[in-house]
């Protein structure tokens, strides 16, 4: 099959490099002698999955420390499908290209919403049952696994089973399990990988709904089966595995570069932020454990650029040395270090200058609203000083572009909000003009509020897309010179909104919806939305159920079934706090802040002895 594909299939398709595998660094253990042959799928183009860091991890993890083998898969852009089902071949693997329905497990890495109707096209294209109750014997264990699964439920019968938490925490426990399970009954092993804490099996709960049709609870089917699932934490990120060769694309991807990931969780609290919740509690990497991990990562990939990644990386109490070490280390061999978008309260102009040293890229600061007042609300503790501080260090500094994040449709959002963001950007624009030594270009893009599950705002409505329309046009009504405003489209944003807060029967929907054609639905130029209206229609599903209707504090959620280790106690109490307009602090700056993760998952909070640098 290899060869034909290269040969006669691959000169068909844009971007062949996507689907002949071999690249440097790619592991390809004998096929024949391996343990458990596991497939990590990525329901997204190849670009956008060999850029997900948790991947490598596991890929590394996987293939460099067990006798099991993992291998990977993307999913094919559409003309590469169409030439696929036309002839007759299968979806396959990268390293040994076979068919993906001879592994022994699938695993997917589920990372966004709209991602979904990717994985049942893929399952399709390995001639695998997309639902779990149409499986048979000979058939791969189908798993998921990221952060979408905090609320598995609007896609749990595509699955056998789901990882809630770090995925390098349970991966070989599953591996070793199936291992140890060879030729037993599905059945036998869905009952022992429900066993293991942090994996969830959909197929052993039974969901109940009142005489309404509206969600009640789910219960385990029997008293072996827990009735909420833990979520998995790695405890010490410092001793976990971090991969030091990395797989190297032929083609360039969506982050081309090394990544150091300095810390995991992030104690800033912000109230919409959902990663900011379900990746609690901060946990650091050593300074000299990064710098060995940077010096084995660049001298096996050949990248000439470092990105030090994590939900606030500015944060990391370990941050000015790191980077004023990695500039000195390689700064002369033309490699630089990148940072993600910052927090304006922690910008500091001799860590920026000693950044651009190498190469001055846009920078990105994130104030998220442009008043005070919903600054508070979403608990962003951000000041309109701090943030034209920030400015003004990367103007003095040289940077001339410089983009900005908002988030519209926030909770208790009015007019003079949007006007904040708009006046906020005229005195960015204004302040650039003044300090820069050329003529400074603003970018801003504004995302739209989705509330998720496990945060304060997860009992808020959603805005409609008319609501969301009219902010948008508002917000265009003026017209800025230099500065280049950039939407969320409104109806992708109702539908990641309808899933992130789905109950069960947004399953059929989603399957329907595959069925009229849908996938790649986060791309623009493929989402159809009118069909995925169609398929609630004939589901009989209403989605602004779960888009557009406020709930309440004692309504049970479908995402109840998890665990993450944050008392809903303290969401109610952020969430009155938003109300109020009241901020709350920094636990790492202020004490403890009683979510409840520390004691629930037996887990510490983890800094390094930088920690007075941060205080200071």
């Amino acid at each position: 099959m290899q060869q034909k594909i290269i040969r006669d299939i691959l000169p068909r398709v844009s971007k062949p490099a996507r689907y002949s595998g071999d690249e440097l660094n790619s592991i390809k253990k004998d096929w024949d002698f391996g343990g458990v042959k596991m497939l990590l799928a990525f329901p997204d183009v190849y670009e956008v999955g060999m850029s997900h860091l948790g991947s490598k991890i596991l890929y590394g993890l996987v293939n460099e420390q067990t006798h099991h083998l993992l291998e990977r898969c993307f999913a094919p852009w559409p003309d590469m499908e169409a030439i696929m089902r036309e002839e007759g071949i299968p979806l396959y693997s990268l390293e040994n290209f076979q068919p993906i329905e001879n592994f022994n497990v699938i695993g997917f890495s589920l990372q966004y919403e709209l991602s979904l109707t990717n994985v049942l096209n893929m399952l399709d294209l390995g001639r695998i049952p997309v639902l779990t109750e149409d499986r048979e014997p000979q058939h791969p264990i189908v798993i998921g696994g990221g952060p979408v699964c905090a609320n598995p439920e609007p896609f749990a019968d595509f699955f056998d089973a789901l990882v809630i938490g770090d995925g390098e925490e349970v991966i070989l426990e599953i591996l070793n399990l199936v291992e140890g399970y060879r030729g037993a009954p599905r059945q036998d092993i869905l009952m022992q990988l429900a066993r293991l804490e942090g994996v969830y099996v959909p197929s052993l709960y039974k969901v109940e709904y009142d005489s309404e049709g509206h969600y009640q609870s789910i219960k385990p089917l029997d008293k072996e089966t827990p009735r909420r699932v833990r979520r998995r934490v790695v405890k010490s990120l410092d001793s976990a595995y971090f991969p030091e060769k990395p797989v190297v694309p032929y083609l360039s991807v969506v982050h081309d570069r090394a990544v150091l990931e300095v810390m995991r969780g992030c104690q800033r609290g912000c109230r919409f932020c959902h990663a900011g919740m379900v990746y609690r509690p901060v946990r650091e990497r050593a300074l000299q454990t990064l710098l060995e991990q940077a010096e084995a990562q660049i001298r096996n990939t050949g990248y000439d650029e470092l990105s030090l990644v994590s939900l606030s990386t500015l944060d990391f109490s370990q941050v000015k040395p790191l980077v004023f070490e990695l500039v000195q280390r390689y700064g002369a061999e033309g490699i630089g270090v990148a940072l993600p978008s910052l927090r304006v309260d922690q910008f500091s102009v001799e860590l920026a200058n000693e950044v651009q040293k190498v190469r001055k890229t846009t920078l990105t600061l994130a104030p998220e609203a442009g008043t005070q007042r919903m600054r508070d609300v979403i608990n962003k503790n951000v000041s309109e000083e701090q943030l034209l501080e920030a400015v003004s260090a990367a103007f003095s500094s040289g940077w001339n572009a410089l983009k900005l994040y908002f988030m519209i449709g926030l909770p208790g959002e009015r007019d003079e909000d949007l006007d904040g963001i708009i006046d906020l950007l005229i005195k960015v624009k204004q302040r650039g003009d003044e300090l820069a030594r050329r003529k400074v270009e603003i970018r801003a893009s504004l995302a739209c509020f989705v509330p998720k599950a496990h945060t304060p705002f997860q009992w808020r409505p959603q805005d409609s897309m008319a609501e969301l329309k009219e902010k948008r046009h508002y917000l265009s009504r003026r017209r800025l010179k230099g500065i280049k405003l950039s939407f969320h489209d409104e109806a992708t944003t109702y539908l990641e909104g309808a899933i992130a807060r789905g109950d069960r029967r947004m399953a059929q929907v989603i399957h329907r919806a595959w069925q009229k054609g849908c996938r790649f639905d986060g791309w623009s130029e493929h989402f159809r939305f009118s069909a995925w209206m169609e398929a609630f229609e004939e589901c009989g599903v209403d989605p602004d159920i779960y888009v557009t209707r406020r709930r309440s504090y004692d309504e049970a959620l479908p995402w109840d079934i998890i665990d993450v280790g944050i008392d809903k106690e303290f969401l109610i109490q952020e969430d009155e706090l938003a109300d109020r307009g009241v901020s709350s602090g920094d636990c790492r700056m202020e004490g403890c802040n009683d979510c409840g993760v520390c004691p629930s998952l037996e887990v510490e909070l983890q800094i390094g002895e930088g920690l007075d640098a941060i205080k200071g």
